[in-house]
């Protein structure tokens, strides 16, 4: 049987990815834009974005920035109206934006901690989902990718806010799942378990080499390319029966109980 190359192929296909200044999102908009598509890099990391489009450009691909912190729900709409403008739709969007950290909950400060935690983790994604939905309708592979975390699947102490935000995003993800496919629309979640990114750089290399050998299958940590080839994956064309699920990307730490 001969399989079209366009189904393997993001080429010509507009991506937005947030979070993109650094980590998993820089690692994904580069894959993307190598891959032929066009990239919109959001961050609130100006300088970051600076960096990563330029790297993009150096490498022959298209891309370009928009400043923008997800948790401030007022400005979504008017960053992804941008990118629609720029490109002329948006096909792919890849809510890979987020923040961690930990407090017990009856710390003082807990239920602010709570409220920002929320509001970029969760909020921000069904708030960018339903900005880009106009464009994501008239695609002709229209996908959605949110990126939430093995704390989804279990816990860690003192790590409260991030769990359930992290959880939400997996219910968010089966919900629009349900009710876009209709649309033709697929959304899926990744659930990254520990990956070389800044948000885990408060760790030494020796305690991540302990808790990698402890954890994980693979006995190491993963690296932002590794998630990156997962999401890319789920956007291709011909990856047009996946809807709802809910994925870990984590060396196989779910896996291993000893």
């Amino acid at each position: 049987m001969n399989i079209d190359p366009a189904l393997r192929s993001v080429r010509g296909m507009v991506a937005l990815v947030t979070g993109a200044a650094n980590g998993m999102g820089a690692a994904t908009a580069r894959l993307f834009a190598s891959e032929g598509a066009s990239v919109a890099v959001i961050d609130r990391d100006t300088q970051g974005i600076d960096q990563v489009v330029a790297a993009i450009r150096n490498d022959g691909g298209s891309a370009d920035g928009w400043t923008l912190d997800v948790g401030d729900g007022s400005a979504i709409r008017e960053v992804v109206t941008a990118v629609a403008g720029r490109y002329g739709g948006i096909d792919i969007v890849i809510n890979n934006a987020g923040i961690a950290g930990f407090m017990a909950i009856d710390d003082e400060g807990y239920d602010a901690f709570w409220d920002r935690m929320l509001a970029v983790n969760l909020s921000a994604q069904q708030r960018i989902v339903r900005a880009a939905l106009p464009w994501l309708r008239q695609s002709r592979a229209p996908r959605v990718v949110n990126i939430a975390s093995t704390e989804a699947l279990g816990a860690t102490p003192l790590d409260s806010a991030y769990v359930a935000t992290k959880a939400g995003v997996a219910g968010l993800t089966r919900a629009l799942a349900v009710d876009l496919g209709k649309d033709g629309i697929l959304v899926n979640a990744i659930c990254p378990g520990p990956i070389d990114t800044p948000m885990t750089a408060f760790a030494t290399e020796q305690d991540k080499k302990i808790f990698a050998n402890r954890r994980t299958a693979l006995r190491r940590y993963g690296r932002p390319e590794e998630v990156a080839q997962m999401t890319l994956s789920l956007c291709l064309p011909g990856a047009s029966y996946t809807t709802g699920a809910v994925i870990p990307v984590d060396g196989g730490l779910m896996a291993r109980n000893a």
